[in-house]
């Protein structure tokens, strides 16, 4: 989409540190982490927001991309934390679909 952000890293109009690339899925690292590993994890394909996506296989690939970075990173043991933000009022603020990795610290705000 014209524009998006991450669309233009896709298309690599941007630079970006890729940490994981396939036919499908594009995961980076954040240029403002939140934690000492924070990967954001996309789909090539432009989806505004989680509503607009109707793939249960890419939604399944980005959380199996998410959890083997977590096991490459050595996280996957410690814990880790997956957050899709969704929409205005659910903090999305880059309308292209994606998923946070948190990790390598104590993560707090329990939500469960």
């Amino acid at each position: 989409m014209k524009g998006c952000v991450f669309c233009r890293i896709i298309e690599r109009e941007l630079p970006s540190r890729i940490v994981f690339e396939d036919e499908s899925i594009l995961a980076i690292e954040d240029i403002n982490p939140q934690a000492p590993i924070h990967i954001l994890i996309m789909p090539k394909r432009h989806y505004s927001t989680l509503p607009e996506c109707d793939d249960a296989g890419l939604l399944g690939r980005m959380v199996a991309t998410a959890k083997e970075i977590a096991r490459e990173r050595g996280v996957e043991e410690k814990g880790y934390r997956l957050v899709m933000n969704i929409n205005r009022e659910g903090g999305q603020t880059v309308f292209h679909l994606h998923m946070h990795l948190l990790a390598g610290r104590p993560l707090s705000g329990k939500l469960g």
